[in-house]
Parts: C-alpha cells; sequence; structure tokens
C-alpha cells in the first residue's frame, strides 16, 4: 500500500512538472500573447486569456487520456515512436529557440518583443477573438498536436498501472493544473505589460523574449544529450 501510495505521489509530481513545462511552450505563450494584445482594450476580460486557453487545451488532453487508458491494455506503444517524437521536439525547440532569440536581437529600442511560435504564426486569425468560449476552442484546437497528444498518452499508459480511468483522470488533471498555473500568470503579464506602454515594459518584454529563447535551446540541447548518450 506504501508503495502505491509513493508511486502515486510521484506520477502525479511528474504529471504536475510536465504541465508546467509544457506551459512554456513557445505557442501557447505567443497564442496567449497574441489573444491578450487583441483583447487590451477590454482589461478585465484580457488577464484572463491564458486560462481560457489552458482550459480549452486542458480539456483535450484529459479527453485523449481517458480514452488512451481504455485502449492502453490493448495496444503496445510501435518500437521507435518515442525517440522519434522526442527528436521531432528537440528540432522544433531549437527552431523556435533561435527564432524568438533573433526577434530579441532584431527588435528596435521603441519594440515590444513578441514570443513566436509556429502554430501561432500559421493561425494567427484565431487569436482575434474575444469570447471565453471561443479562446478555449483556441486552446482545444492547439492541443490537437504530437507533443500534446504523446504526453497525454504517456500519462493514461502510466496510469493504467495504477487502476485505468480514475488515476488517467487525474494525472491528466495535474497536468492541466501545471499548465494553467503557467498560462494563467502569462495572460496576466502580458496585460499588465500592455497596460503600461513604457520603457520599463519594454525591457520586460525583451526579457522575457530571451527567456523564452534560452529555455528552448536548453530543453532542445538537454533533449538531444539525453537521447545521443
Amino acid at each position: 500500500m506504501d508503495a502505491l501510495a509513493q508511486s502515486w505521489t510521484a506520477l502525479a509530481a511528474l504529471a504536475l512538472v510536465l504541465g508546467l513545462k509544457h506551459g512554456l511552450d513557445a505557442d501557447h505563450l505567443a497564442t496567449i500573447d497574441g489573444l491578450t494584445r487583441f483583447n487590451a482594450d477590454r482589461p478585465r476580460l484580457a488577464r484572463w486569456c491564458g486560462t481560457f486557453f489552458s482550459l480549452g487545451h486542458g480539456a483535450v488532453v484529459i479527453g485523449v487520456a481517458l480514452w488512451a487508458s481504455a485502449a492502453a491494455r490493448a495496444w503496445q506503444v510501435p518500437h521507435g515512436l518515442e525517440a522519434a517524437g522526442a527528436w521531432i521536439s528537440i528540432g522544433f525547440l531549437a527552431a523556435l529557440g533561435l527564432a524568438n532569440l533573433r526577434a530579441v536581437l532584431a527588435a528596435g529600442p521603441q519594440d515590444m518583443v513578441r514570443p513566436l511560435g509556429f502554430k501561432a504564426g500559421a493561425f494567427a486569425r484565431l487569436q482575434r477573438v474575444s469570447n471565453p468560449f471561443a479562446m478555449a476552442l483556441v486552446g482545444a484546437l492547439f492541443a490537437v498536436s504530437f507533443d500534446t497528444v504523446s504526453q497525454a498518452g504517456l500519462i493514461a499508459v502510466a496510469a493504467t498501472q495504477l487502476g485505468g480511468a480514475v488515476p488517467a483522470l487525474a494525472l491528466a488533471g495535474a497536468f492541466t493544473l501545471g499548465m494553467l498555473l503557467v498560462d494563467g500568470l502569462n495572460g496576466l503579464f502580458v496585460a499588465r505589460l500592455l497596460a503600461r506602454a513604457d520603457a520599463r515594459s519594454r525591457s520586460v518584454s525583451r526579457a522575457a523574449g530571451l527567456a523564452i529563447a534560452i529555455l528552448s535551446l536548453a530543453l532542445a540541447g538537454w533533449g538531444a544529450l539525453k537521447w545521443a548518450v
């Protein structure tokens, strides 16, 4: 019983940490930035953009985890899929890190630096919504990706060892909570920056852009080192 409780605690903590990490995804940050900027003239709504986005995103994670937990007993992960997914993620992280670093270096003294993301750039029109439900739908749409689905699947596979659907729901909830904390705070952060269109806010936006670039490159480097050794 103690071993089961320890396993459960460790898995829940891991799911929370993975959610925190996922919330720092450049596409999340860029999309929340775009949603918040579009609603800057509605300050009370703008500060909640990150929360609504991550709620929609988390709903997909929970749905996939529940489905995968039911299918996990009859399905085996194909050999090599985990490694392929890891290297794809490493490539995207490195490219996003370099793109955000370039944006910081190219910004003028009077410019606000905006975080860059691949999906956020491709679906820029989706960021022009002012309805909380629509923001949640945007978050759900962005959850349909290899990275998100694979993490939800791994959570579900781990949960099958603890009993199936209920542990899968709890672990997916922990993942969503971590993501919600990061993305919700990011929405508040961007809203405050937009409310203070001064030199300090420009400096902070530049520092945030640099932090995103460094984090993306560091995660890519760490992932490459882990799989190469």
